[in-house]
């Protein structure tokens, strides 16, 4: 008799010394599936997938210092963050190649992580990712400004955490009390202030996003490309939807959809819709191309400039 679908609650795990909280669900022998939060959330942000996407092993995780995950050793930066997820499949025993969905920053990281270990990625699913333009959400702007972001992290209190979750969705039914208490607690974690700000002073400007790292990473992505979908909230006000036309043009091989009416989580505002495009998506790439063809080579990325806060 066949077991039905694990729902096991969150747990820690140990990544070369450092805690990184991890959710599993669905079928453990199934192909994995690594989902993958944006800038200043957390796992919880793929909860509603657990139960779409069942035939799979699924694997959300904090990334390092965001969530309840506690940092790595150094100044935070998107290739450790990356590098870390892929530690993080290691120890959870998912070795081979998975599918890699990813919302916003996480969209960013599932990107790199297919260019930087590409043997490790069969697919990728990205929900407003992160990347493909420069236009950014003004509060993202100025939280990347040394010392006024750092000030403004500071004050960070529960209208705060309403306004941020209010910006997040068309529906505000679902800015529930549950998600506002728990972006209030996550945000007065110590580890989450200087994580955010070290990513956002590498990642972007008051200008918007920086060039240098965006030109390098979507490079390297279309000279080693895998099958990818990226979907779009209509009416994103972090990351405007126009965005998407950069997605399709920068990397060719990539299929689109755009959910009308939208915001910038299409994984929780619209669950069935999203689970059966990205069903469709990963079960059309399989893992039968890594398994053939495996690359063991990784592709470099020049890493971005350090911009430290305060510096």
């Amino acid at each position: 008799m066949t077991a039905g679908p694990s729902f096991a609650g969150p747990r820690f795990v140990d990544v070369h010394g450092t805690r990184i909280r991890v959710r599993e669900s669905g079928d453990p022998a199934g192909e994995p599936v690594l989902l993958l939060h944006g800038i200043g959330r957390s796992l919880e942000d793929w909860d509603a997938q657990h139960e779409l996407l069942t035939r799979y092993r699924v694997i959300a995780a904090d990334l390092a210092g965001f969530g309840y995950s506690d940092r790595v050793p150094g100044p935070a930066t998107l290739e450790k963050l990356a590098d870390t997820a892929v530690a993080t499949l290691d120890v959870l025993g998912a070795t081979g190649p998975a599918h890699v969905m990813g919302n916003s920053l996480g969209g960013a990281v599932a990107l790199l992580m297919s260019v930087r270990h590409p043997e490790r990625v069969a697919s990728l699913v990205l929900a407003d990712p992160a990347g493909f333009g420069t236009e950014v959400a003004p509060a993202l702007r100025i939280l990347g400004v040394p010392l006024l972001g750092r000030l403004l992290m500071g004050r960070f209190d529960i209208r705060a955490a309403r306004q941020t979750e209010r910006s997040l969705f068309v529906d505000h039914s679902l800015v529930t009390e549950e998600r506002v208490r728990r972006g209030l607690d996550i945000g007065r974690r110590p580890e989450f202030a200087q994580t955010f700000l070290e990513i956002a002073t590498e990642l972007g400007t008051v200008r918007g996003i920086r060039p240098g790292w965006r030109r390098a990473l979507l490079g390297a992505a279309a000279r080693a490309p895998k099958p990818t979908l990226v979907v779009w909230g209509e009416r994103d006000v972090i990351l405007p939807v126009a965005q998407l036309r950069a997605a399709a043009r920068e990397l060719p091989h990539v299929a689109t959809h755009v959910f009308g009416r939208v915001g910038h989580m299409p994984q929780i505002e619209v669950p069935e819709r999203f689970a059966q495009l990205a069903l469709d998506h990963i079960g059309a790439a399989g893992l039968t191309a890594c398994r053939e063809r495996p690359d063991r080579s990784s592709t470099t990325v020049p890493p971005a400039t350090p911009h430290r806060p305060g510096g």
